[in-house]
């Protein structure tokens, strides 16, 4: 039990224009709670930033006291790792401030910020960055991990439009980093995760998106998810870059936009964001709605903010969630076979299988000129196991590590972002990359001060 003089804890206090709460305090709770139910620990004490300021006296305070330090954005991070046991918990989501360039297409926003957040201020101007596919994730930890979502066959993955970001050291420097300032660890934090220092605010490049695009959700029963797959694997291998289609397996919901008989059944969800002319895009819909009609077709002219929006039902707080996911070299005839016999089968109607498409812009970057691996797999899946009782956890569990071991012959390596639990840093990169990421490591945090994230072990 870490044990800090009250004295010292008043002078934290005193050099800071947030707070610090500790066991007790009213918003304690609240703030080491995150999105996955399943972790419940319990830091020292928590430091509520205000800005970069008080990012360097916490960092600074952590490692004077020799406190486990962890890193909170969003808190929407499957492991959980902003929250540390004992330790010194950093929270930045009260830092969110955003500022848009519409003139050169750039966006500067702080680490606390959602990408509800950011979606709002650049779509003011028409302009959007590729982003994630649930409203309240954190831009600081999706964009650190490589960063996917509807756009990145467009506009390629996150860290490919990242012009820079301003990031705190171990030593408690403030460095700003990009490809003309200290271009190694640039690279590095474009996909290495947070294990480099604490990133206080990212500047994106912005593409011209919407504000209207051709978006929603198709509608089918389980039953046709090898079917579904098969036209999906063929069609999105000849799709434009606009197009990007998410299949995943839900539960249907008792909604008015399902048919009765599919309601609360293990059915399949085709999230479409068509980023260009509506027309165009409706015409390439038509092949699939022509090819698998849908028991329920909400595909339609909408802002790309709701679009951004459609999966947030599926993924609420307050869960039990246990992930495993894999990038696969293609959807294979055999993968699709193994894919229907688990996602259609889950052990829990709030479990959600997605199904995302790489490929056009996120596939057209080199390998060396980020650190986010394993390009070259065509598709990505992730297995997300979701149940509300803690004490049901077993079979939960053991349903999407066999679904995971299942798959493992037909995977390339994993996505950093969702490894979850049990998964191994190593199979994110290609050895190449993770030895580079390792000398990064070696040169800005020999002692892996930061080390609850991901994490890229020191050799020195």
């Amino acid at each position: 039990m870490t044990t800090l003089s009250e004295d010292s804890i008043e002078t934290l206090r005193a050099a800071l224009r947030g707070s610090v709460l500790l066991p007790g305090d009213e918003e304690y709770d609240a703030s080491r709670t995150v999105w996955n139910a399943m972790i419940d620990r319990h830091p020292a004490l928590i430091v509520r930033s205000a800005g970069v300021s008080d990012v360097i006296t916490a960092v600074n305070f952590a490692r004077e006291n020799d406190l486990l330090l962890s890193i909170r954005g969003g808190g929407h991070n499957v492991t959980g790792s902003a929250v540390c046991d004992d330790g010194l918990m950093l929270d930045m989501s009260g830092m969110r401030g955003i500022r848009v360039d519409a003139e050169r297409r750039t966006a500067r926003a702080e680490a606390g910020c959602v990408w509800a957040d950011l979606d709002h201020e650049t779509q003011a101007f028409g302009l959007a960055v590729t982003g994630g596919q649930i409203s309240d994730t954190g831009i600081a930890g999706l964009t650190l991990g490589g960063g996917v979502g509807h756009l990145m066959r467009l506009c390629g993955a996150v860290v490919d439009n990242l012009i820079s970001v301003d990031l705190v050291t171990a030593s408690g420097e403030l460095l700003a980093v990009g490809a003309d300032h200290h271009p190694d660890l640039f690279w590095a934090v474009r996909g290495g995760g947070g294990n480099y220092g604490v990133v206080t605010s990212f500047e994106y490049g912005l593409h011209p998106v919407g504000p209207i695009v051709l978006g929603g959700m198709l509608l089918y029963p389980a039953a046709r998810g090898a079917e579904i797959l098969r036209f999906y694997r063929d069609w999105m291998a000849e799709a434009p870059d606009e197009l990007n289609v998410t299949p995943a397996f839900i539960t249907a919901p008792p909604a008015p936009f399902v048919p009765e008989s599919l309601q609360l059944q293990p059915a399949v969800g085709m999230v479409v964001c068509y980023a260009g002319d509506i027309d165009a895009g409706q015409e390439l819909v038509g092949k699939l709605r022509e090819a698998v009609p849908p028991a329920a077709d909400l595909v339609a002219p909408m802002p790309y903010a709701v679009v951004q929006t459609l999966l947030d039902a599926a993924a609420p707080w307050g869960q039990q969630v246990f992930l495993k996911s894999a990038n696969l070299f293609d959807l294979s005839d055999d993968v699709v076979d193994i894919i229907v016999r688990f996602a259609t089968r889950p052990t829990s109607p709030m479990s959600i299988v997605p199904i995302v498409a790489w490929g056009g812009a996120f596939g057209r970057v080199g390998d060396d000129e980020t650190a986010l691996g394993h390009r070259d797999s065509k598709f990505g899946i992730y297995i997300f196991a979701v149940w509300p009782d803690p004490s049901d956890s077993a079979r939960h569990v053991e349903w999407a590590r066999a679904f995971h071991a299942a798959l493992r012959p037909h995977m390339n390596g994993s996505y950093v972002n969702e490894i979850g639990q049990e998964g191994r840093v190593q199979e994110a990169y290609t050895p190449h990359t993770y030895a580079r990421l390792v000398e990064v490591k070696n040169r800005y945090d020999p002692n892996n001060f930061f080390r609850m994230n991901q994490n890229i072990k020191p050799t020195i």
